[in-house]
């Protein structure tokens, strides 16, 4: 009932995340019946998403092309950061949570994939040898470990552990527990588990 040209509109937004068949085909037709020029500016921003936006070359997260076709992003050239410093994360949405925080005083490393010899990802898919040329002309004495607590991200902070033990670096890995304002009621064993583990002395001044 839909043309071919809508229905491959359709098709290409219900690949995105979280975006159904359903929530994919409203979002078309509401693009067709505005009259605002939203579109149309929709798909310039697209067009040229691809040339002005691209993986930073120091650390994966994203970054603006600039003059010269470098593409830097503002926590790598910030240099109030501390470079001896380095947080390693599995994507860009996991550095954005963590600098939303404001608990991060360093730079970042994103893998852009965890170890899952289930999906076929070993350690040679991971970026490896890039982290530990990062990590020696940096100088980095402390990485923090922040993939996710899933099986997938266990493995791969184990790994990295590992990899990391003879370079001459602290290693942490994040803590996880019960959420702010969480009920314990409403935790799962994991996390109850890792926040008995990861407890603190309490001060009482």
């Amino acid at each position: 009932m839909l043309p071919d040209a809508l229905l491959h509109l359709v098709e290409l937004l219900a690949r995105l995340p979280g975006v159904g068949e359903k929530t994919a085909q409203r979002f078309a037709l509401h693009l067709v019946a505005e009259k605002s020029g939203t579109a149309q500016a929709l798909g310039a921003a697209l067009a040229e998403l691809g040339e002005r936006v691209k993986s930073c070359e120091r650390c994966g997260n994203i970054a603006e092309v600039d003059g010269a076709g470098k593409a830097v992003c503002g926590v790598c050239r910030d240099s109030r950061r501390d470079s001896a410093l380095l947080c390693i994360v599995a994507k860009v949405q996991d550095l954005l949570a963590i600098e939303r925080s404001g608990a991060m005083r360093g730079r970042y490393f994103v893998l852009g994939r965890l170890l899952s010899p289930l999906d076929g990802i070993g350690p040679d898919e991971l970026p490896l040898p890039r982290l530990f040329e990062r990590i020696a002309d940096d100088g980095v004495r402390e990485v923090i470990v922040a993939t996710p607590p899933s099986v997938d991200g266990e493995a791969t902070a184990l790994l990295l552990a590992r990899e990391l033990a003879a370079r001459n670096v602290a290693i942490s890995r994040i803590a996880s527990g019960v959420p702010h304002g969480g009920d314990l009621e409403c935790a799962d064993q994991i996390t109850l588990g890792r926040a008995i583990e990861g407890r603190r002395t309490l001060d009482s001044r």
